[in-house]
């Protein structure tokens, strides 16, 4: 119940993350959250500002005796990743986030949990509204769409903001520092097929129970891609029974590793038994060779009605042999960091129904030129099967600046307050620090955040006793800011 995470501590801070989680506010739908955290800076009479792209921007004057301290700039976003379970039954446009407690954890009952990034928005609200906490002046910014294309730091002025540190609460580890992410862009194809009359026997075929993820912070985990895998199974039918496929869906959001896809075929009645059996000896395989990664990985194949119209044969060999020559997981780890994935591609969603297609794909990279190789091979790919391919929500990565000001402090400070090296890292997932940067290039940056597991799955988790750890972080980090130059 959403009475037991009230009940918590800071009592604050979860308070208003049970306010938040209340609204619905998926990407590119946040009018509501919008119009919440603009009228929450007004009760408390604070200057209040929502710019063009949906940014809300909220000021709050130093406390006494900080006033010769540096401006700091408060930043997380207001969106989050709508993932369920396929058998939840859960409106994300509609329905707050039911939210209970199991031991140390704050959980959600069959979908994601907007911990991403809501802990942040609650943290930045909870000084906001407080009357006992010493801070230098700040600069709270609650950016929109973070999760679908970043827009709203990509739409954020210049000028807007005076502060020349940037704490960015949204990394997911409580003893990691972040200073910098990797760019991406989403690779799209299109297109349109030939159908023919189905017949015969007609089967789905079902891939769930993958364990999914955050396509950027947990590509190198090795989990299992949903689209990847029906692929495999489909063209092992089409290569051994010459099966005819009339759907394939798969996968859902960009920046989520696929955790399910469905498809329909049809077969021959003399071929009915056989391809039974063969799905059933991939789901053995798949299953085997997923058991670390992805233990509640299922298979399986049931009857069903069958279609009007299946794919063109011709279609369907030129989009199985692409879909498996697209590039998926890790295209290249850096050489310079140790452990740090430079480049990966996510085939997130596959759709083909109908005589028409969409194949969506998210490419990272925290090089700009390796991006836009890894984009053009994942287009070779593509464009060899006739689709037309497009690019979209491009933005940059975040250069590390290890020698900044914060990040010297924060991490002295780190180790003085847990006796342990805090590490300082760079992230394959995306931050928006590197687009803010772009029109506020002198402005300091460091990303930290509370241990926040299963992101962008139903399985996302925070630990209470770790968010406790980064309140407290937080708090002394506030007091440690320099006086202004």
């Amino acid at each position: 119940m959403n009475e037991q995470v009230r009940g918590l501590a800071p009592a604050a801070l979860w308070n208003h993350f049970a306010d938040l989680n209340a609204i619905p506010r998926p990407s590119k739908k946040e009018q509501r959250v919008i119009a919440f955290v603009k009228a929450f800076g007004e009760s408390l009479g604070l200057p209040t500002k929502v710019d063009d792209a949906g940014n809300v921007i909220i000021k709050k004057p130093a406390t006494p005796g900080m006033e010769n301290r540096q401006t700091i700039v408060l930043q997380s976003h207001l969106d989050m990743v709508c993932q369920k379970n396929s058998d939840t039954d859960f409106n994300f446009d509609e329905q707050g986030i039911d939210m209970y407690v199991d031991g140390d954890w704050v959980k959600a009952r069959g979908t994601t949990l907007g911990a991403d990034n809501g802990i942040g928005v609650a943290s930045i609200m909870s000084l906001l509204s407080s009357t006992d906490i010493a801070h230098p002046a700040l600069e709270a910014l609650f950016t929109i769409d973070e999760e679908t294309g970043m827009t709203g730091a990509l739409s954020l002025k210049g000028g807007l903001l005076d502060g020349h540190i940037l704490l960015n609460l949204d990394t997911e580890a409580d003893n990691e520092l972040t200073i910098g992410c990797a760019g991406g862009i989403d690779v799209t194809a299109t297109g349109s097929y030939a159908t023919t009359a189905a017949g015969g026997t007609a089967y789905k075929i079902m891939v769930k129970g993958l364990t999914g993820g955050h396509s950027g912070a947990d590509i190198h985990l090795g989990r299992g891609n949903a689209n990847k895998l029906m692929n495999r199974i489909l063209l092992s039918l089409t290569t051994d029974y010459n099966i005819s496929i009339a759907e394939i869906n798969g996968g859902s959001l960009r920046n989520a590793i696929p955790r399910e896809s469905f498809a329909i075929i049809t077969t021959t009645e003399q071929h009915s038994a056989a391809v039974q059996q063969s799905v059933n000896t991939l789901a053995t395989i798949l299953k085997k060779e997923y058991a670390t990664t992805d233990p509640e990985l299922a298979v399986t194949i049931e009857a069903t009605t069958t279609p009007a119209l299946v794919m063109d044969a011709a279609f369907q060999k030129s989009l199985l042999y692409a879909l498996y020559a697209c590039p998926n997981g890790i295209y290249r780890m850096s050489p310079e960091i140790a452990g740090l994935v430079q480049s990966s591609n996510n085939l997130a969603r596959v759709l083909v129904k109908g005589g028409s297609y969409s194949l969506q794909c998210l490419t990272r990279s925290s090089v700009e030129t390796e991006k836009e190789d890894l984009k053009m091979a994942i287009t070779s790919a593509f464009a060899l099967m006739g689709a037309d391919v497009a690019y979209a929500g491009g933005y940059p990565g975040w250069q590390p600046n290890p020698h900044a000001p914060i990040i010297q402090i924060m991490s002295g400070l780190y180790e003085e307050m847990f006796k342990e090296k805090a590490h300082i890292n760079a992230v394959h997932a995306g931050l928006e620090c590197g687009i803010l940067g772009t029109n506020y290039p002198d402005m300091q940056m460091i990303s930290f955040g509370p241990n926040i597991f299963g992101a962008h799955s139903p399985d996302e988790r925070v630990q209470i006793s770790s968010v406790q750890k980064f309140w407290g972080y937080l708090l002394e980090t506030l007091k440690r800011i320099p006086t202004k130059n």
